[in-house]
């Protein structure tokens, strides 16, 4: 596995590259399907991948616990319909003549019963929801700012809003694991105030 502070800086770029190529892409009104298209939806299927061992580093920052464990899954699940999502645009992208048998094709995927949900409308969010619980996380834990929640949630929501912003949201998404990045890996728990270490008390000796 790559470290932790690779994945945490090339899976948000690939992201933001992918929104990058697709601005590129639809500057001259034909996007899709043909190079471009290819191109951007393959750094970004990068970046979906990377951010899977991405998550799991994140996961073994924090202490045991319920709220750990939950999150990963829930981002881990939201990663897998993302890459269900771009694996399927490339697929369609590379058996379709043109832009109108591309389109048809995604809708016939998306008219399969309960596939829209899990691929499209409902799945994909879950990524950035579990992804942000993580993050509150390491802030509880001491491993992140206060402001890095915040950034990455903003930089969540930028997409929704259009996803012309991707550039954007990717390097937000970069940032707001900067100061993580600079900690050693791996969690190292704190002494608790109520318990002195060895050097402190010396373990008592039998006369």
């Amino acid at each position: 596995m790559k470290s932790p502070k690779v994945l945490l800086f090339s899976a948000p770029l690939c992201f933001a590259v992918y929104g990058v190529i697709r601005l590129f892409g639809r500057a001259d009104g034909r996007y899709g399907p043909g190079l471009d298209w290819q191109a951007a939806h393959l750094v970004g299927l990068l970046g979906m991948l990377l951010f899977v061992p991405a998550v799991i580093g994140l996961e073994r920052r924090l202490p045991q616990g319920n709220w750990r464990t939950g999150a990963t899954f829930v981002a881990l699940a939201g990663l897998a319909a993302t890459i269900v999502q771009f694996g399927a645009d490339i697929t369609f992208a590379a058996l379709a003549e043109d832009k109108t048998e591309m389109s048809r094709l995604s809708r016939d995927f998306s008219a399969i019963p309960g596939v829209r949900p899990a691929f499209y409308t409902v799945g994909p969010p879950l990524f950035f929801l579990g992804l942000i619980v993580l993050t509150v996380l390491l802030v509880r834990a001491g491993r992140l700012p206060r402001w890095s929640p915040v950034v990455l949630t903003i930089s969540t929501v930028l997409p929704m809003v259009t996803l012309d912003l991707i550039p954007l949201a990717g390097l937000g998404i970069l940032a707001s694991f900067r100061a993580l990045r600079d900690a050693p890996d791996g969690f190292e728990p704190t002494p608790s105030a109520g318990h002195a270490t060895e050097k402190e008390s010396p373990p008592h000796r039998v006369p």
